[in-house]
Protein backbone atom coordinates (compact mmCIF):
# COMPACT_ATOMS: atom_id res chain seq x y z
CA UNK A 1 0.00 0.00 0.00
CA UNK A 2 1.28 3.16 -0.80
CA UNK A 3 0.74 6.28 0.88
CA UNK A 4 1.43 9.84 -0.63
CA UNK A 5 3.52 11.93 2.29
CA UNK A 6 4.77 15.10 2.29
CA UNK A 7 8.23 14.70 4.15
CA UNK A 8 9.02 10.86 3.21
CA UNK A 9 12.34 10.86 4.62
CA UNK A 10 11.39 12.35 8.00
CA UNK A 11 8.75 10.15 8.68
CA UNK A 12 10.82 7.00 7.75
CA UNK A 13 13.33 8.00 9.64
CA UNK A 14 10.84 8.07 12.96
CA UNK A 15 9.44 5.26 11.96
CA UNK A 16 12.45 3.58 11.90
CA UNK A 17 13.16 5.08 15.79
CA UNK A 18 9.53 3.91 16.37
CA UNK A 19 10.90 0.12 15.79
CA UNK A 20 9.40 -0.73 12.30
CA UNK A 21 11.79 -2.40 9.64
CA UNK A 22 12.85 0.19 6.51
CA UNK A 23 12.88 -2.72 3.61
CA UNK A 24 13.92 0.53 1.46
CA UNK A 25 15.93 3.55 2.53
CA UNK A 26 14.96 6.73 1.24
CA UNK A 27 15.61 7.06 -2.45
CA UNK A 28 15.73 9.78 -5.03
CA UNK A 29 14.17 9.30 -8.88
CA UNK A 30 14.45 12.09 -11.26
CA UNK A 31 13.76 12.71 -14.97
CA UNK A 32 13.21 16.66 -16.65
CA UNK A 33 9.74 17.11 -14.75
CA UNK A 34 11.49 16.67 -11.28
CA UNK A 35 12.08 14.45 -8.40
CA UNK A 36 10.40 11.81 -5.96
CA UNK A 37 11.73 10.38 -2.82
CA UNK A 38 10.15 6.85 -1.72
CA UNK A 39 10.90 4.45 1.06
CA UNK A 40 9.33 0.86 2.33
CA UNK A 41 8.81 0.11 5.52
CA UNK A 42 6.99 -3.19 6.90
CA UNK A 43 3.48 -3.32 8.78
CA UNK A 44 2.56 -5.49 11.77
CA UNK A 45 -0.31 -6.67 9.61
CA UNK A 46 1.04 -10.28 7.85
CA UNK A 47 3.08 -8.86 4.59
CA UNK A 48 1.79 -5.68 4.36
CA UNK A 49 4.59 -3.44 3.59
CA UNK A 50 4.08 0.48 2.61
CA UNK A 51 5.32 2.57 0.31
CA UNK A 52 6.07 6.00 1.24
CA UNK A 53 6.02 8.58 -1.64
CA UNK A 54 6.48 12.53 -1.84
CA UNK A 55 5.99 13.99 -4.77
CA UNK A 56 5.92 17.28 -3.92
CA UNK A 57 8.98 18.82 -6.12
CA UNK A 58 7.23 16.47 -9.23
CA UNK A 59 5.12 18.04 -12.17
CA UNK A 60 4.88 14.90 -14.21
CA UNK A 61 1.89 13.14 -14.73
CA UNK A 62 2.61 10.03 -12.59
CA UNK A 63 6.36 9.23 -11.61
CA UNK A 64 9.86 9.50 -13.55
CA UNK A 65 10.03 7.70 -16.27
CA UNK A 66 6.45 7.20 -16.95
CA UNK A 67 4.73 8.45 -20.20
CA UNK A 68 0.96 9.28 -20.65
CA UNK A 69 -0.50 7.36 -23.23
CA UNK A 70 -2.70 8.64 -25.73
CA UNK A 71 -6.43 6.64 -26.09
CA UNK A 72 -6.95 3.50 -25.05
CA UNK A 73 -7.56 -0.08 -26.25
CA UNK A 74 -11.20 -0.61 -24.98
CA UNK A 75 -14.39 0.35 -26.53
CA UNK A 76 -15.99 0.68 -23.06
CA UNK A 77 -14.24 3.10 -21.27
CA UNK A 78 -16.63 6.03 -21.12
CA UNK A 79 -18.74 3.90 -19.72
CA UNK A 80 -16.38 3.03 -16.70
CA UNK A 81 -15.86 5.93 -14.05
CA UNK A 82 -13.64 5.23 -11.28
CA UNK A 83 -12.80 8.46 -9.30
CA UNK A 84 -10.63 7.17 -6.33
CA UNK A 85 -9.88 4.43 -3.71
CA UNK A 86 -12.65 4.22 -1.47
CA UNK A 87 -11.59 1.84 1.18
CA UNK A 88 -8.42 -0.97 1.62
CA UNK A 89 -9.72 -3.97 4.13
CA UNK A 90 -7.21 -5.57 5.68
CA UNK A 91 -7.68 -9.07 7.28
CA UNK A 92 -6.09 -9.36 10.38
CA UNK A 93 -5.35 -12.67 12.52
CA UNK A 94 -6.99 -13.49 15.70
CA UNK A 95 -6.27 -11.46 18.86
CA UNK A 96 -4.52 -9.09 16.48
CA UNK A 97 -6.65 -6.42 15.14
CA UNK A 98 -6.80 -3.52 18.22
CA UNK A 99 -2.57 -3.65 18.19
CA UNK A 100 -2.73 -3.16 14.22
CA UNK A 101 -4.91 -0.06 15.14
CA UNK A 102 -2.95 1.34 17.71
CA UNK A 103 0.19 0.86 15.22
CA UNK A 104 -1.71 2.71 12.83
CA UNK A 105 -2.87 5.27 14.96
CA UNK A 106 0.82 5.80 16.41
CA UNK A 107 2.91 5.41 13.61
CA UNK A 108 0.74 7.06 10.91
CA UNK A 109 -1.53 9.51 12.96
CA UNK A 110 -4.74 7.38 11.66
CA UNK A 111 -7.74 8.26 13.09
CA UNK A 112 -10.33 6.03 14.41
CA UNK A 113 -14.08 6.40 13.39
CA UNK A 114 -17.23 4.43 13.54
CA UNK A 115 -18.94 2.41 11.43
CA UNK A 116 -21.95 2.44 12.97
CA UNK A 117 -23.42 4.94 15.54
CA UNK A 118 -24.28 1.99 17.79
CA UNK A 119 -20.14 0.97 17.71
CA UNK A 120 -18.25 1.99 21.01
CA UNK A 121 -14.62 3.05 19.95
CA UNK A 122 -13.56 0.30 22.95
CA UNK A 123 -15.81 -2.68 21.22
CA UNK A 124 -15.24 -1.74 17.57
CA UNK A 125 -18.42 -3.24 15.39
CA UNK A 126 -18.96 -6.82 15.46
CA UNK A 127 -21.50 -8.97 13.18
CA UNK A 128 -22.76 -11.81 14.24
CA UNK A 129 -24.14 -15.00 13.20
CA UNK A 130 -23.61 -18.48 11.48
CA UNK A 131 -20.71 -18.64 9.41
CA UNK A 132 -20.22 -14.57 10.14
CA UNK A 133 -18.68 -13.78 13.12
CA UNK A 134 -16.24 -11.04 13.07
CA UNK A 135 -14.79 -7.58 14.45
CA UNK A 136 -14.41 -4.39 11.78
CA UNK A 137 -12.58 -1.33 13.13
CA UNK A 138 -11.86 1.33 10.92
CA UNK A 139 -9.60 4.10 10.62
CA UNK A 140 -8.82 7.02 8.25
CA UNK A 141 -5.85 9.34 7.40
CA UNK A 142 -5.60 13.10 8.02
CA UNK A 143 -7.75 15.01 5.40
CA UNK A 144 -6.23 16.07 2.69
CA UNK A 145 -3.61 19.17 2.22
CA UNK A 146 -2.70 21.80 -0.30
CA UNK A 147 -0.44 19.06 -1.40
CA UNK A 148 -1.82 15.81 -1.43
CA UNK A 149 -5.23 14.41 -2.57
CA UNK A 150 -8.98 15.49 -0.51
CA UNK A 151 -9.47 11.96 -0.85
CA UNK A 152 -8.27 10.43 2.76
CA UNK A 153 -7.40 7.34 2.90
CA UNK A 154 -9.40 5.01 4.53
CA UNK A 155 -8.67 1.37 6.24
CA UNK A 156 -10.73 -1.71 7.53
CA UNK A 157 -9.22 -4.16 10.19
CA UNK A 158 -11.30 -7.32 10.07
CA UNK A 159 -10.70 -10.04 12.63
CA UNK A 160 -12.78 -13.83 12.55
CA UNK A 161 -14.50 -13.91 15.82
CA UNK A 162 -16.50 -17.12 14.71
CA UNK A 163 -16.53 -20.45 16.83
CA UNK A 164 -18.76 -22.02 14.97
CA UNK A 165 -16.66 -23.32 11.81
CA UNK A 166 -14.42 -20.92 9.35
CA UNK A 167 -15.67 -17.98 7.52
CA UNK A 168 -15.09 -15.91 5.15
CA UNK A 169 -11.70 -14.20 7.28
CA UNK A 170 -10.77 -17.17 8.48
CA UNK A 171 -10.70 -18.76 4.60
CA UNK A 172 -8.60 -15.85 3.63
CA UNK A 173 -5.95 -16.69 6.12
CA UNK A 174 -5.81 -20.24 5.46
CA UNK A 175 -5.44 -19.55 1.57
CA UNK A 176 -3.19 -16.68 1.85
CA UNK A 177 -1.15 -17.99 4.73
CA UNK A 178 -1.63 -15.19 6.87
CA UNK A 179 -2.91 -11.43 7.23
CA UNK A 180 -2.92 -9.01 4.41
CA UNK A 181 -4.79 -7.02 2.07
CA UNK A 182 -8.32 -8.94 1.60
CA UNK A 183 -9.42 -6.25 -1.13
CA UNK A 184 -9.29 -2.53 -2.31
CA UNK A 185 -12.68 -0.53 -3.35
CA UNK A 186 -12.91 1.63 -6.13
CA UNK A 187 -15.51 4.25 -5.61
CA UNK A 188 -17.74 4.83 -8.64
CA UNK A 189 -20.17 7.59 -9.37
CA UNK A 190 -22.33 5.46 -11.47
CA UNK A 191 -22.00 1.49 -10.14
CA UNK A 192 -24.83 0.63 -12.86
CA UNK A 193 -22.86 1.46 -16.37
CA UNK A 194 -20.06 1.19 -14.63
CA UNK A 195 -20.60 -2.54 -14.19
CA UNK A 196 -21.90 -3.22 -17.60
CA UNK A 197 -19.04 -2.34 -18.53
CA UNK A 198 -16.10 -4.09 -16.83
CA UNK A 199 -19.00 -7.10 -17.33
CA UNK A 200 -18.54 -6.37 -21.13
CA UNK A 201 -14.69 -6.46 -20.47
CA UNK A 202 -14.96 -9.77 -19.39
CA UNK A 203 -14.80 -8.65 -15.52
CA UNK A 204 -16.58 -11.95 -12.99
CA UNK A 205 -18.75 -10.59 -10.39
CA UNK A 206 -20.17 -12.07 -7.69
CA UNK A 207 -23.74 -12.80 -7.90
CA UNK A 208 -25.93 -12.76 -4.50
CA UNK A 209 -28.97 -15.05 -4.03
CA UNK A 210 -31.90 -14.21 -5.81
CA UNK A 211 -33.73 -13.98 -2.63
CA UNK A 212 -31.78 -11.39 -1.43
CA UNK A 213 -33.67 -8.63 -3.29
CA UNK A 214 -36.50 -9.83 -1.97
CA UNK A 215 -36.03 -10.47 1.35
CA UNK A 216 -37.25 -8.43 4.35
CA UNK A 217 -38.07 -5.58 2.88
CA UNK A 218 -34.89 -5.48 0.51
CA UNK A 219 -37.48 -4.86 -2.37
CA UNK A 220 -39.00 -1.83 -0.34
CA UNK A 221 -35.66 -0.15 1.01
CA UNK A 222 -34.13 -0.52 -3.30
CA UNK A 223 -37.00 1.40 -4.24
CA UNK A 224 -37.20 3.78 -1.37
CA UNK A 225 -33.80 4.57 -2.34
CA UNK A 226 -34.51 5.32 -6.05
CA UNK A 227 -33.27 2.46 -7.69
CA UNK A 228 -34.37 -0.64 -9.40
CA UNK A 229 -34.84 -3.48 -7.87
CA UNK A 230 -34.67 -5.94 -10.89
CA UNK A 231 -32.15 -3.76 -12.67
CA UNK A 232 -29.77 -4.69 -9.97
CA UNK A 233 -30.51 -7.92 -9.46
CA UNK A 234 -29.84 -8.20 -13.33
CA UNK A 235 -26.16 -7.39 -12.22
CA UNK A 236 -25.79 -8.58 -8.83
CA UNK A 237 -25.24 -5.27 -7.47
CA UNK A 238 -26.06 -4.71 -3.37
CA UNK A 239 -28.02 -1.94 -1.53
CA UNK A 240 -27.53 -0.71 1.87
CA UNK A 241 -29.39 2.36 3.07
CA UNK A 242 -27.61 3.82 6.18
CA UNK A 243 -29.16 3.78 9.54
CA UNK A 244 -30.59 6.87 11.23
CA UNK A 245 -27.72 8.82 12.94
CA UNK A 246 -25.39 7.78 9.64
CA UNK A 247 -23.41 10.57 8.09
CA UNK A 248 -24.35 13.59 10.86
CA UNK A 249 -21.99 16.59 10.93
CA UNK A 250 -19.02 15.91 12.77
CA UNK A 251 -19.05 12.53 12.05
CA UNK A 252 -15.34 11.31 11.45
CA UNK A 253 -16.08 8.96 8.80
CA UNK A 254 -18.91 10.59 7.07
CA UNK A 255 -19.09 11.64 3.32
CA UNK A 256 -21.94 13.50 2.11
CA UNK A 257 -20.66 15.01 -1.09
CA UNK A 258 -23.46 13.04 -2.92
CA UNK A 259 -26.39 13.71 -1.13
CA UNK A 260 -28.53 16.63 0.47
CA UNK A 261 -29.95 16.47 4.22
CA UNK A 262 -33.29 15.59 2.65
CA UNK A 263 -32.04 12.78 0.52
CA UNK A 264 -32.34 9.69 1.77
CA UNK A 265 -28.83 8.49 2.33
CA UNK A 266 -27.82 4.43 0.64
CA UNK A 267 -24.43 2.90 -1.06
CA UNK A 268 -24.39 0.62 -3.77
CA UNK A 269 -21.55 -2.00 -3.80
CA UNK A 270 -20.60 -5.22 -5.99
CA UNK A 271 -17.62 -7.53 -5.69
CA UNK A 272 -15.28 -9.21 -8.04
CA UNK A 273 -14.69 -12.78 -7.98
CA UNK A 274 -11.09 -13.56 -6.40
CA UNK A 275 -8.29 -11.76 -8.44
CA UNK A 276 -6.10 -14.89 -7.95
CA UNK A 277 -6.70 -18.66 -7.96
CA UNK A 278 -6.87 -18.64 -4.11
CA UNK A 279 -10.07 -17.51 -2.77
CA UNK A 280 -7.99 -14.71 -1.11
CA UNK A 281 -7.66 -10.75 -2.72
CA UNK A 282 -10.54 -9.11 -4.73
CA UNK A 283 -11.84 -6.04 -5.73
CA UNK A 284 -15.29 -3.55 -5.03
CA UNK A 285 -16.93 -1.01 -6.54
CA UNK A 286 -18.85 1.03 -4.27
CA UNK A 287 -21.03 3.78 -5.14
CA UNK A 288 -21.80 6.39 -2.26
CA UNK A 289 -25.29 8.80 -2.34
CA UNK A 290 -24.41 9.98 1.02
CA UNK A 291 -24.15 6.62 3.62
CA UNK A 292 -20.34 6.51 5.30
CA UNK A 293 -20.78 3.03 5.95
CA UNK A 294 -18.88 0.30 4.16
CA UNK A 295 -22.45 -2.02 3.49
CA UNK A 296 -22.04 -4.19 6.91
CA UNK A 297 -25.51 -4.95 6.14
CA UNK A 298 -24.41 -6.92 3.16
CA UNK A 299 -21.57 -9.02 4.67
CA UNK A 300 -23.91 -12.02 5.18
CA UNK A 301 -25.41 -11.85 1.67
CA UNK A 302 -21.97 -11.84 0.38
CA UNK A 303 -20.66 -14.61 2.63
CA UNK A 304 -23.90 -16.98 1.27
CA UNK A 305 -22.53 -15.70 -2.59
CA UNK A 306 -19.29 -16.96 -1.47
CA UNK A 307 -20.52 -20.54 -0.31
Amino acid sequence: ICFEVDDGPGLCERLRSRGCSLWVPPTKVSDDSGSVTYGVVSSVVGNISHTLLDRSRYRGPFLPGFQAIPGTPLDVEDQIEITHFDHITCVCSRGSARAALRWYQQCFGFQRFQLNPQETLSEGYTISGQGVGMLLLALQSAKGTAALPPHNCKLILVESLSEGGTNQVDTFLEQHRGAGIQHIALCTPDIVNTTRALKQAGVRFFMPPATYYSQGGKEEEIRGAGQDPRALAELGILLDAAVPGDGEEGWLGADTSQSSPSQKKYLMQIFTHPIFPEETFFLELIDRRGAPGFGEANIRALWKAVQ
